[in-house]
């Protein structure tokens, strides 16, 4: 396959496209909608609450990640990435899935399902177009992890159906399972954020009147992750929420292994003029990008497009990935800089570049908010007050919001 050929079949609608579209996917056994294009092109369920098969329907082959990490025991998480998704996909469940949804990630493509009942991943596998299916299919199959009981006869599907039913509850049960189904709320698509608090344990960061960094990022950390949480529309995860050293490599490394859309992290300045005060927010330069490299894997998507012994297509694939991730960056910083001078004052030159190493990931976008300096006795004031500290969280919280919003706006034009 020449290089053409191989360019039309990689995602370039994630890495080029700021934003995704907004719909709707509704599928109970063998029927769904198809998306408007991209990775995925439908999802499907079959089966009961003993057993129940997921089917994703996919244009490209693709690997699938089990995220270990899971908002509850009842909520399944798969990524796939390199996998697009033009649209924002969710719909009622069936058997063991009570809820289903599929959203564009950094990466690629998630998968949450919100499980009805105490379940397990049984098996998970990609089956290549055949048989007269044209595409690829993604299969889970869920098992119930409540007792056994009498199998009932088990029913097949009409042949174009790729989704075997394998057993059936009695009429009864799968009107009630169908009605409950109908009523549920389809769960919502949660972004995930990662807060990381500056320094900890033995790296204190500056030295301020009445304290030290360390102590006021991560009051400020957890003064975000509440108020994130409390709106119900993201996955916190926290770089570290005690008073403990974490590397920095590590916080990035948790980035990527969460599949973030967002990360921050938080710092106060310091500075040997007690006067200069204000806020400011860092992006990675362009001259640092290289040293992302060290963050790539070889199970990264981009590094699986090049045929063996050449890197030529996945370097490229690589450079538009930073640059796209580089860009959201920038524009959330920007964004961020407007929110927080209600509450703060701002550095001259308040948008700076930097190769800071927790902005290295590079597929995840990434800012690093300087809150303003320790060694200012009018910002110290305002980060050790918790009523200045949530002012303050309550802005970058509210930019976090508009971020994410003004994506499914743009989209849906």
């Amino acid at each position: 396959m020449g290089i053409a050929g191989m360019f039309a079949k990689l995602p370039w609608g994630r890495i080029l496209a700021a934003t995704f579209a907004v719909g709707a996917l509704g599928a109970v056994g063998a029927t769904g909608a198809a998306a408007a294009g991209g990775g995925v092109l439908k999802v499907r369920l079959g089966g009961d609450q003993t057993e129940t098969r997921i089917v994703i329907d996919l244009d490209r082959a693709a690997s699938g990640k089990l995220a270990n990490d899971a908002a509850s025991p009842r909520q399944v998480v798969l990524n796939l990435p390199g996998v697009n998704v033009d649209g924002a996909l969710q719909g009622n469940g069936l058997g063991l899935v009570r809820a289903w949804s599929v959203e564009r990630t950094a990466t690629g493509a998630r998968l949450h399902l919100d499980l009805a009942a105490d379940a397990t991943v049984k098996r998970r596998f990609l089956l290549p177009p055949a048989d007269g299916v044209a595409n690829y299919r993604y299969v889970l199959d869920l098992g119930s992890n409540a007792p056994t009981r009498p199998a009932l006869p088990a029913v097949r599907t009409a042949a174009a159906d790729t989704v075997t039913l394998i057993s059936m509850p009695a009429p009864q049960a799968l009107a009630q399972t169908q009605a409950i189904a109908q009523i549920r709320k389809p769960i919502s698509l949660r972004k995930v954020v990662i807060i990381d608090a500056g320094h900890g344990g033995k790296d204190p960061g500056a030295q301020g009147a009445a304290g030290v960094e360390k102590d006021v990022t991560l009051a400020a950390a957890r003064a975000l992750k509440a108020r994130l949480e409390k709106s119900g529309r993201y996955r916190v995860v926290m770089t570290r929420d005690s008073d403990a050293y974490v590397p920095l490599d590590t916080r990035v490394q948790i980035a990527r292994h969460a599949d973030a859309d967002l990360f921050i992290s938080l710092h106060a300045d310091s500075g040997p003029d007690a006067n200069t005060r204000g806020a400011s927010v860092y992006t990675l330069a362009d001259r640092a990008s290289g040293r992302s490299a060290k963050f790539v894997s070889k199970d990264d998507w981009f590094m699986k497009a090049s045929a063996p012994g050449d890197r030529g297509v996945s370097g490229i694939l690589f450079d538009l990935t930073q640059r796209a991730t580089h860009n959201r960056s920038a524009s959330f910083a920007e964004m961020l800089l407007d929110r927080v001078a209600d509450q703060q004052t701002l550095l001259r030159r308040s948008h700076r570049e930097a190769g800071l190493a927790v902005l290295l990931a590079p597929d995840v976008p990434a800012v690093l908010l300087e809150m303003g300096f320790i060694t200012s006795p009018e910002d110290e004031a305002i980060l050790g007050d918790p009523a200045g500290r949530q002012r303050l969280m309550g802005a970058v919280a509210d930019t976090i919001d508009s971020y994410f919003d003004q994506e499914t706006k743009l989209a849906s034009r």
